[in-house]
């Protein structure tokens, strides 16, 4: 498996977004476009619904060495060898996560500011999402943090930081030029007209 510091490109599947059906298919399209690190998100899902996405997808992804992460439910960990899970600041602890896993597993959160990224870093996070940059319809419960930390957190945060939240490429550049390294798409990955070129395109941008 490639590591989080070789990763990129972080894209999301996420199952409100797209058809259920078409799951394993933008999987293979993320892989083949370089897409580094891949995100099994689903709410509203049950656990075993999920399980079997994620056994289904964790097939796809450990072929090409993706990781593959599942969002907030860390206990999917337990019966399927997917490689991290994601939390969000009201979800589980980290060390509940890692607990419920039972097992190593790569361990990442959502934080949308400065403070929240130094406590998940003290927290034993393994990366962050820090975010969301621009308005997303993803999280239209949090206002955009914009582009003035980026450079901060960089500083200050020596694990692996994703910066997300309604980023493309048409404004990507500008948050690379802000200090990102690292960035999650997921609205503008899944309904591009070619996620394998859209992918490459960004990231070409991210080399």
């Amino acid at each position: 498996m490639r590591t989080l510091y070789e990763c990129r490109l972080y894209g999301i599947v996420d199952l409100g977004y797209i058809e259920e059906s078409e799951a394993a298919r933008v999987v293979e399209q993320m892989i083949e476009g370089g897409v580094d690190l891949i995100q099994l998100r689903g709410k509203g899902k049950s656990l075993d619904e999920l399980v079997d996405y994620a056994a289904r997808l964790h097939e796809l992804t450990a072929r090409s060495s993706t990781p593959l992460i599942v969002n907030d439910h860390a206990e999917i960990a337990s019966p399927i060898p997917v490689e991290g899970v994601h939390v969000g600041q009201d979800d589980d602890s980290i060390e509940v996560a890692r607990r419920k896993a039972s097992r190593e597993i790569v361990v990442g959160k959502s934080t949308h500011g400065l403070e929240q990224a130094l406590a998940a870093q003290r927290e034993g996070a393994d990366y962050i999402g820090f975010g969301p940059i621009f308005a997303t319809p993803t999280k239209p419960d949090y206002p955009p943090i914009g582009l003035s930390d980026i450079g901060r957190v960089h500083a200050e945060v020596s694990v692996p930081i994703f910066c997300i939240g309604g980023i493309n490429i048409d404004n990507l550049q500008s948050v690379i030029d802000a200090g990102a390294k690292r960035v999650v798409m997921v609205s503008a990955l899944l309904k591009a007209h070619s996620i394998v070129d859209y992918a490459r395109c960004a990231t070409d941008m991210l080399a």
